[in-house]
């Protein structure tokens, strides 16, 4: 006979003793299971034990995460947390070197634990610990191991950062600004700053002022990837914690430091494949640099404003070089500006007064900035764009200021300047850190794709709005390549010509869209039901394959990583937390599981608890579109197993996966491409033989019976 739901099987492990197989009682109280176990052991009071989960982090049993315990669990009997939180603190004041680093080495082990992390800060051991870092008698392991204890007790969010004296984050200031110090402590030190940085503005002044630019250069240049991704992470935090005009200048000291050139040479292109942490702080530090551009982009042209209208008349002068420009060459006031006027339209601008054209925000006085710098750094190729066109009759020419104004608002778009940074994204373009200006070097090869692309489609003024779309099609395929250099980027964006564009907008229309005959679309409806079975098999095989994902909080992006994976009979959702650069695990080491059975529904992007909590801010978008959680029975409650996905492509696997396993439909939209791609590969092997052959839009009508059937063999007489 099975036993009662609530009652489950397990093996409770104890040093030097024969373990203990029970069936352990859910609606029992916890005390009251652990007293008739020690019972079993001969042992007394029960107050000074506690149980763990044997496998994975050993975390205390408590009342709110029994429901955990599944049959097969193993348990260890271990001293309760308060007793083994003052043992350890204990032996943090010892005189013995050798105990007080044997302490901390368990605390670190156990301090991810909530239970004991709150035993511990109740008991001041923050402090404590913070007096052994600011002390810092000894430099090497005791210090790591304090300082990696500190931090994972400050994670649990019981503490805030803002708590931290002044002179505890002078000290580990210290830490970062000698020169000869261990290893294992700088980038510990360096990543205490940083969430001291992100999460307290007032200290966060104070790490920007005690901590150099130019010490952060030189972690950034020592050979050791775990130093030079906590530097950089640093760099970031006191980059956003800076005001615009601060940011600005920072930014302007380390570019002269040659700190681009270096992240180029030595981190893009390094041998050490790019870790994700690091990619996450290269693509803030691409957003904060095209951030700068944003005041420009806000402001609108101001007509009284004598250096802007001095711009505007350089920007004329330099493809005209107009006769009539000064006042002894005896023209009139009055057909000076006509000459103007009538140049400035030539140069593209909508109005005869160019002022007005660039009133518009955005680009405001962002297009202005690149028009010049087009003019000043290519000139050759500003004037004959600009000659090229003006001397055209025929209705073709290609308006150079009204396309610059609109190029500049398509890449403003397609690079996000001026939007907030993403916790969680990754997406940086190598050339940006290629080399200086890149904004306007980008828009100098833009500008003349532009042309090019204009002549090839033979457009007209009616033809801009169509013109634009290519080019931004033309922009945005290259920068999904992430071209490393700019001359790469020039030599792949020129050959995605305007025919081409067309040539794979149709394959596209083609696999999407195809406009199909009615007796294929209904072989089509046959297939469907055997090619999502095989599409369904696929999701679930995905998921028994697992798959890493990252936690991410509230306050920071963290880089600690869960391996998440349904076992082989489809019955149990299985995980638990990995070390960064360990080995994925097998499913039989992870030490959660939630039974299929127990799953009452699967959540998306806004419905998501862990998204909710984050806010509606614009950073969080990213993760509205990533973010998944299933929920589930824990004993009598309903709990969350929270998901934040790599990618676009893996949040639709693991959601279609999910949904599959429930029963319900996959909707997304990677498994209308996958079956619309098995149904064209599938169609076309079933019509092979029908190569060439018109297929009518209607089939052959049926002709009428026959006047009589006198001609059937009626195969029930017999001849004699």
């Amino acid at each position: 006979m099975a036993p009662p739901r609530n009652v489950v099987k397990i093996a409770v492990q104890m040093p030097d003793a024969i373990p203990q197989l029970i069936q352990l009682d859910q609606r029992r109280p916890l005390p009251a299971s652990l007293s008739w176990l020690l019972r079993r052991w001969s042992l007394t009071h029960s107050e000074r034990y506690a149980l763990q989960f044997a496998d994975g982090h050993r975390r205390y049993i408590t009342e709110n995460n029994r429901t955990e315990i599944k049959n097969g669990s193993i348990l260890c009997l271990c001293t309760a947390a308060d007793l083994e939180a003052e043992q350890l603190l204990g032996g943090l004041q010892s005189s013995s070197r050798e105990a007080r680093r044997e302490a901390l080495k368990q605390l670190v082990l156990l301090a991810s634990d909530m239970t004991f992390a709150q035993e511990i800060i109740s008991r001041d051991g923050l402090q404590r610990l913070g007096t052994i870092i600011e002390d810092g008698d000894d430099l090497g392991e005791v210090l790591a191991l304090g300082l990696r204890a500190f931090l994972e007790l400050m994670e649990h969010g019981v503490v805030s950062w803002e708590t931290l004296s002044i002179p505890f984050v002078r000290k580990v200031v210290s830490y970062v600004n000698m020169n000869l110090m261990d290893a294992s402590v700088q980038p510990l030190a360096l990543g205490l700053l940083e969430s001291v940085t992100l999460s307290s503005p007032a200290l966060g002044q104070l790490v920007k002022s005690e901590v150099p630019l130019d010490r952060l250069l030189v972690h950034l240049q020592v050979m050791n990837q775990q130093l030079q991704t906590k530097a950089m992470a640093l760099l970031t935090a006191l980059l956003q914690g800076a005001s615009p005009a601060e940011r600005k200048h920072m930014l302007d000291y380390l570019w002269q430091r040659n700190l681009r050139q270096f992240i180029y040479k030595n981190i893009i292109h390094s041998a050490t494949p790019l870790g994700d942490e690091m990619a996450h702080h290269l693509y803030v530090l691409q957003a904060l640099m095209l951030g700068l551009l944003e005041p420009r982009m806000r402001t609108p042209l101001d007509p009284y404003s004598q250096e802007q209208r001095e711009q505007l008349q350089a920007l004329r002068q330099v493809a005209f070089e107009s006769e009539g420009e000064s006042p002894g060459t005896g023209l009139s006031a009055d057909r000076r500006r006509s000459l103007c006027a009538r140049e400035f339209r030539k140069l593209g601008f909508s109005n005869s007064n160019p002022a007005q054209d660039l009133e518009r925000v955005p680009p405001g006085l962002l297009a202005l900035d690149n028009m010049l710098y087009f003019s000043r750094h290519a000139p050759s190729a500003y004037s004959r764009f600009v000659l090229e066109n003006s001397s055209r009759e025929d209705k073709h020419e290609c308006p150079f200021a009204r396309s610059s104004i609109q190029l500049t608002v398509l890449l403003c778009e397609l690079l996000r300047v001026g939007e907030p940074c993403s916790e969680t994204a990754q997406d940086f373009s190598p050339m940006f850190f290629g080399q200086d200006q890149s904004f306007h070097e980008l828009f100098c090869v833009a500008i003349q794709l532009l042309n090019k692309t204009w002549k090839e489609m033979r457009a007209t003024q009616e033809d801009f709005d169509k013109v634009m779309q290519v080019v931004r099609e033309q922009l945005a395929r290259t920068l999904a390549l992430k071209p490393t250099s700019l001359e790469l980027f020039r030599t792949k964006v020129n050959a995605l010509t305007y025919g081409e564009v067309m040539r794979l907008r149709q394959t596209e229309r083609l696999h999407q869209e195809g406009t199909l005959a009615p007796p294929i679309l209904e072989l089509r409806e046959k297939l469907k039901p055997e090619l999502m079975g095989l599409i369904r098999q696929q999701r679930l095989l995905r998921l028994c394959e697992g798959m890493l994902f990252r936690k991410i909080s509230s306050r920071r992006r963290q880089d600690k990583l869960w391996f998440c994976c349904l076992s082989p009979n489809h019955k149990v959702l299985q995980y638990g937390d990995v070390e960064e650069g360990a080995s994925l695990p097998t499913p039989e080491s992870l030490p959660e599981q939630i039974p299929v059975a127990d799953i009452r529904a699967l959540l998306m992007g806004k419905d998501c608890p862990h998204v909710r909590e984050k806010g509606s801010g614009k950073q969080n978008k990213d993760l509205y579109e990533l973010a998944f959680s299933i929920s589930y029975d824990h004993g009598e409650e309903e709990a969350y197993l929270n998901f934040i996905a790599p990618s676009k492509r893996d949040f639709h696997l693991w959601t279609d996966g999910l949904n599959a396993l429930l029963g319900s439909p996959m909707s997304s939209e990677q498994t209308r491409l996958d079956l619309e791609q098995l149904l064209t590969m599938e169609t076309k092997l079933r019509l092979l033989e029908l190569e060439n052959v018109p297929i009518p839009e209607r089939p052959p009508p049926v002709p009428p019976p026959p006047t009589n059937f006198n001609f059937c063999y009626d195969c029930s007489i017999t001849e004699p």
